[in-house]
């Protein structure tokens, strides 16, 4: 090891084997952030498979680290995890020039008139399958919230019928793919082994081909098309978009982008619904109040309730960032390699920021606004997702449509939290039942 390396001043590390510590992230285990603050204070080090990484629980921190030159730390390098089923061209695993040349390509699909469109379509998607929920037994939101993100992407993202032999080849493969990566254990495998590796190719591969082979197929139909101009599905405008020099994006790029769509799109926000109605169960009046709102215009109370759920329950406990340059935060010195962790988890419990942090309270939010490094669920800095404005569309449609169906209940005990690929999912799956 170098001077420099022994000289430069590191947060403290958790004393506890890599294994353990791979183990309790990929699980949902989250007290071992919660010990290692109480420990340690609001920075410390985790060894984990690809090297340490470093946690940070002081909003000034979170800043500096998003605020970062875009050469100094890569987001995609620190997601690489995730190549193997995401692709090479994913948002998620690109940096710098070609981070920015796909996310101006891909921004436009998530806003103004575009995204109106969109909510239209959930709308009616979340009220067609709402209305098939039983009213005399319980269920689970993420099952349901995993059958209306499905149709939103076979729909809104692939521009498929509802319909039709494509439509359930499509949602099949994607089912079965999503079902299949749900397992911390092939992270697991795939951060210790590497993601890019042989072994691991070969494992994903079989479980990729259905979907792959469906959705070259779709993007070959689509090139083709004689409406694709008047199409306002995802994927046609892909299709359509160039970048500044008039590049259009490539059959891998989009294949990889759709991907990237779909299992974003549907894990995390099955996961978030599963979540807001698990906790709004056990608030007095929560669901009452969520099923008065629902017959009105008002979406107030669900906004409130979607921002607290994504506070004390995020679905991704951190982000990550590999070091490139080196770089100073919060009076440390790291290098090239170190992995950077502002933590959503940590932040959102903070309690000089948000008072009796643990407890679930949506009201909490009519005095206070999300905060940019307090309150990101959805990353930060020029790496925020881009779907973030879709994912709270989505979530709110969904919480009103069934709360228009009527008032809910918890079933059992408070749920744990566990691990469901990159989620940090309810073990039940947010098991509720209609009061009547």
């Amino acid at each position: 090891m170098s001077a420099t390396a022994t000289a430069r001043r590191l947060p403290p590390m958790v004393e506890e084997s890599m294994i353990s510590q791979v183990w309790k992230i990929s699980n949902g285990k989250n007290e071992i952030f919660d010990q290692a603050r109480a420990r340690f204070g609001d920075s410390f080090g985790l060894n984990v498979a690809r090297g340490n990484w470093y946690f940070f629980a002081d909003p000034e921190d979170v800043k500096a680290v998003f605020t970062a030159s875009p050469t100094a730390l890569h987001a995609g390098k620190g997601n690489e995890i995730l190549a193997t089923a995401l692709g090479d061209y994913s948002l998620l695993l690109l940096d710098e020039g070609e981070h920015m040349r796909q996310r101006k390509l891909l921004l436009p699909s998530f806003h103004g008139e575009k995204l109106a469109k969109q909510t239209a379509a959930m709308e009616r998607i979340s009220e067609e399958i709402v209305s098939r929920l039983p009213k005399g037994e319980s269920f689970h939101v993420r099952d349901m919230s995993q059958d209306i993100a499905l149709e939103v992407i076979l729909e809104v993202v692939l521009g498929t019928a509802a319909t039709g032999e494509e439509h359930d080849r499509l949602g099949e493969a994607t089912r079965k793919l999503l079902d299949w990566i749900a397992s911390g254990l092939r992270l697991v495998a795939s951060s210790v082994i590497g993601p890019r590796s042989r072994p691991i190719k070969r494992m994903y591969k079989p479980a990729l081909a259905p979907l792959d082979t469906g959705l070259y197929r779709l993007i070959a139909e689509r090139r083709n098309a004689d409406d694709l101009e008047d199409r306002d599905d995802i994927l046609s405008m892909l299709l359509l978009a160039s970048d500044e020099d008039g590049r259009p994006m490539t059959d891998v790029e989009i294949r990889d982008e759709l991907v990237t769509l779909i299992v974003a799109g549907h894990e995390t926000t099955a996961t978030a619904l599963a979540w807001a109605f698990e906790r709004l169960t056990r608030v007095e009046s929560g669901t009452e109040r969520l099923h008065e709102e629902s017959l009105t215009e008002e979406t107030t109370y669900s906004r409130y309730v979607a921002q607290e759920s994504l506070r004390l329950r995020p679905v991704l406990d951190f982000v990550l960032r590999r070091v490139m340059e080196p770089i100073e935060i919060g009076g440390y010195q790291f290098e090239p390699d170190d992995f950077l962790c502002p933590s959503i988890y940590l932040v959102h419990r903070r309690e000089d920021i948000y008072p009796d942090p643990l407890r679930f309270n949506p009201d909490r939010w009519a005095d206070q606004k999300p905060g940019t490094y307090t309150w990101f669920p959805f990353g930060g800095g020029v790496r925020r997702c881009i779907g973030m404005q879709f994912a709270m569309a989505e979530m709110e449609i969904v919480m009103r449509a069934v709360a228009r169906a009527g008032i809910l209940l918890p079933v059992g005990p408070d749920e744990p939290t566990v691990s469901r690929f990159i989620t940090s999912s309810p073990k039940r799956g947010g098991q509720v039942r209609f009061a009547f």
